[in-house]
C-alpha cells in the first residue's frame, strides 16, 4: 500500500527487454536501503525490486503491466516517480493508493498560473468501468503517475490537477508536457462504494 506522496524521481539508465518483459534500471539516492523483493511503487505501479548494484537497481514490468501503463513509453534518461510502501506507524499524508494503475490518460492542456502549473488530463470512458468506481469526483482524489492530486474540473473522460512548485520540481511532472502519456489509479474508496451499491436493493 502506498500514500501518493513521492519520494524521488529516478532516472532511468538502462532498459532491457527479455521476451515480453520489460527490465528497468533506474538510479536513486535510496538504493542502499532498498533489498531484493522489495515493493516499489513506479509512477504509481508496484514493482518487485529483483537486482541491487551500487547506486542503481533493476525491476521487472510484464507484458501486461506494460499494455496498461506508461512504462513502456521509457527511455534512458527519463524519470520515474518513486514511492517506498508506506509504513503503517506513519501519517497518511495523500490518499490509499493500491498500486495498481486502472489506465493511462493524456494531458491535453498546460497552463502556468503565476508560480504553480495547472494540467488537464483525457482518459478513455468507458461506462461500464465507471459503475464500478473508475471515474473520478470534484474535489476527489486521483493518482497520476503516482502522485496523490486533489480533483478539479471533473468530467466524463477529463480531470484537471493544479500543480505547486515543489511537486512540479521533484516529481516528473516538469516532463510531463501536452501528449504525454501517465498512469492513473482511481481512488479505491469510490470502487469499493461503487461495489457496495449494487448490493443496497430495497426489500
Amino acid at each position: 500500500m502506498f500514500s501518493g506522496i513521492v519520494e524521488e524521481a529516478a532516472v532511468v539508465t538502462a532498459l532491457k527487454r527479455e521476451g515480453s518483459n520489460l527490465h528497468i534500471t533506474m538510479r536513486c539516492s535510496f538504493t542502499n536501503e532498498l533489498k531484493i523483493d522489495q515493493s516499489v511503487a513506479h509512477n504509481g505501479v508496484c514493482l518487485t525490486v529483483v537486482n541491487l548494484n551500487g547506486d542503481e537497481y533493476t525491476v521487472t514490468a510484464i507484458d501486461e503491466t506494460l499494455q496498461k501503463t506508461n512504462l513502456g513509453y521509457l527511455e534512458p534518461g527519463s524519470k520515474v516517480n518513486l514511492e517506498r510502501s508506506m509504513m503503517m506507524n506513519g501519517r497518511l499524508d495523500g490518499h490509499i493508493v493500491q498500486g495498481h494503475v486502472d489506465q493511462t490518460a493524456k494531458c491535453a492542456d498546460l497552463k502556468e498560473m503565476d508560480g504553480s502549473w495547472f494540467y488537464t488530463f483525457e482518459y478513455t470512458f468507458d461506462k461500464a468501468m465507471a459503475q464500478k468506481g473508475y471515474f473520478t469526483v470534484e474535489k476527489g482524489s486521483v493518482t497520476v503517475n503516482g502522485v496523490s492530486l486533489t480533483v478539479v474540473n471533473s468530467n466524463d473522460n477529463r480531470f484537471s490537477v493544479a500543480i505547486i512548485p515543489y511537486t512540479h520540481e521533484h516529481t516528473n511532472f516538469h516532463q510531463i508536457q501536452p501528449g504525454t502519456i501517465v498512469n492513473i489509479e482511481f481512488d479505491i474508496i469510490g470502487k469499493y462504494l461503487a461495489g457496495m451499491m449494487k448490493y443496497n436493493t430495497v426489500s
